[in-house]
């Protein structure tokens, strides 16, 4: 494992880390028809940044920057990384991010249809589960020799990692049409609102389920408590984050613009749903990584014992 691929791995992540932040800092200030332009700003590279084209531009340049990472990624992995899978993940990583500029520039030119919008912030969220799963399979860890364990129990603490994920990126997916839905001197859709607050219990309940499960039965490994105890600690965060953006939101529909509070607790919720996101990618990887299926074993060597000798 290359220790220098890893780290330009994890600040590629970081980067899109930083744009998910970019695109909800657009949405709070309603700025995302700041220029009706694409892929040019006003006609303009380098436009005058003012008022609320600095958000809108401001994105677009950081989205460029983290595109052009993920080609010195791909070059790098290509020329490095000798598992042929990881080289292909590379290559999805890139073709999200292709996706992503694309759906960027529809929403402006079709003038930010709610479909467009959401799909476009999900996708966001997409390509970075994809760049935290490139930063799992390119770190040293990973590729050290490792001592299985046997899953033990029911749920499957690997399943319940599929399930959680699955149930964050549903959240997120909700999350993100909630929203493209309303802006900020609008309120929010009650039906929407309700949706999110029965996916966030949902999340809490799966999520919750796999890191007792992992601080429970694998007390002694500390390659998936470590995530385990990261997902919880983000967990709470966002909880307290949703609460407050919802608080904030309420008195934003009677003020001349966008309140500096709501605009930062809300793209604080946004960030750390990301990385609620991450953690229980790693956390699910991980565990795929290390524990065993004994009842799949066992069914693979009576398969193999009742194959003939040659």
């Amino acid at each position: 494992m290359s220790k220098g691929l890893h780290r330009f791995t994890v600040f590629v992540t970081g980067a899109t880390l930083f744009l998910i932040v970019a695109g909800a800092l657009v949405t709070s200030h309603d700025a995302g028809l700041a220029t009706n332009d694409w892929p040019l700003s006003n006609g303009q590279v380098f436009p005058e940044m003012v008022g609320n084209l600095f958000w809108e531009h401001g994105h677009r340049m950081v989205a460029t920057s983290v595109g052009i990472l993920v080609i010195v990624l791909n070059i790098w992995l290509w020329r490095s990384e000798k598992r042929g899978w990881v080289r292909r993940l590379g290559l999805v990583a890139l073709a999200l991010v292709i996706a992503q500029g694309l759906l960027g520039g529809l929403t402006v030119k079709m003038m930010l249809p709610l479909a467009v919008s959401s799909a476009h912030a999900t996708l966001a969220q997409v390509f970075f589960c994809t760049m935290v799963s490139l930063s799992v399979f390119t770190s040293p860890d990973w590729g050290e020799e490792r001592e299985t364990v046997e899953d033990q129990g029911s749920p499957s603490l690997r399943y319940l990692g599929i399930a959680a994920a699955a149930s964050i990126l549903v959240q997120l997916v909700v999350g993100a049409t909630l929203r493209h839905s309303a802006t900020w001197d609008q309120y929010l859709p009650t039906s929407l609102l309700l949706t999110h607050l029965g996916g966030a219990l949902i999340v809490v309940l799966i999520l919750g389920t796999a890191i007792v499960t992992a601080l429970r039965r694998y007390s002694g490994e500390s390659y998936l408590t470590q995530p385990a105890k990261i997902a919880a600690t983000l967990l709470i965060i966002q909880l307290s984050l949703g609460l407050a953006a919802y608080l904030t939101r309420l008195a934003s529909p009677n003020s001349p613009q966008p309140r500096n509070p709501m605009v930062g607790i809300t793209v604080a919720h946004v960030a750390c749903g990301a990385l609620v996101f991450a953690t229980t990618i790693m956390l699910t990887l991980r565990a795929f990584r290390v524990l065993k299926d004994e009842s799949v074993s066992a069914s693979a060597y009576q398969k193999l014992s009742a194959e003939p000798n040659l």
